[in-house]
């Protein structure tokens, strides 16, 4: 799949760029800073250092702390960074072949319920459950318990975010993470698009996983948690 060098250059700043693209109707903020709506989650990316201030803190005021992906915007009081974690890119550029062995579900909305509860068992903090509808989810069953979980979130006109990459705790060990992630990157390439994924530097298991599934690391890339706080602290 040919992909220019312009598209390949946004994945600098993902955030950015799939909230003025594909998007766009989640979005808010201005020409410097955007972010999603707080319903589908705390998160954004900037295009810029000028004018970030005050939406960011009207942002925090309704989110309490948010994540900027990438570049960190110039913040002052009452603004602080609270946090950086640093994480890898990961993309794939084809196919996973991967001999299915699991019966795997298109999730709809009146799964939400669960997915929420499982997702934020796992990783509470990053899942709101109107992110759900940022992209198409899929999980496994056992006994009607979903027990494992993966989704798309971040979605530029060229590329897709693999997210959500979440198996019960007693369900762990039995593969249904990597069936799930193979599904959902095959549905991605069917949708002419390159799936990519975010994962913590310190996450070595995932690691391990998604590069035997082929996927390659890209690039680092930092997570910048943002909040309200007495005393300004700034990006290091």
């Amino acid at each position: 799949m040919n992909i220019s060098e312009t598209d390949i250059a946004k994945l600098d700043n993902p955030a950015w760029f799939s909230l003025t693209e594909t998007h766009a109707k989640f979005a808010v903020g201005n020409d410097s800073v955007k972010c999603y709506d707080p319903a589908y989650g705390p998160f954004g990316g900037i295009g810029g250092q000028e004018n970030t201030g005050e939406f960011l803190t009207e942002y925090a005021q309704v989110t309490g702390s948010f994540f900027i992906i990438g570049e960190c915007p110039m913040v002052q009081l009452p603004l602080q960074v609270t946090d950086k974690l640093e994480g890898l890119q990961m993309i794939i550029y084809n196919p996973i072949q991967l001999k299915a062995t699991e019966q795997i579900a298109v999730l709809g909305k009146e799964h939400l319920q669960m997915v929420d509860e499982l997702v934020n068992r796992v990783q509470p903090g990053y899942f709101r459950k109107q992110t759900f509808y940022l992209g198409n989810y899929y999980g496994i069953f056992k006994d009607d318990q979903l027990v494992a979980v993966t989704g798309e979130r971040m979605q530029m006109s060229r590329f897709t975010e693999v997210s959500a990459v979440v198996t019960h705790p007693e369900y762990t060990g039995k593969g249904y993470a990597k069936h799930l992630v193979a599904h959902t990157v095959n549905e991605i390439f069917k949708q002419g698009k390159i799936p990519i994924l975010h994962v913590l530097q310190t996450n070595i298991s995932a690691i391990s996983l998604y590069q035997k599934l082929g996927f390659i690391i890209r690039n680092t890339m930092d997570f910048w948690k943002i909040g309200i706080a007495s005393e300004a602290k700034p990006c290091n």
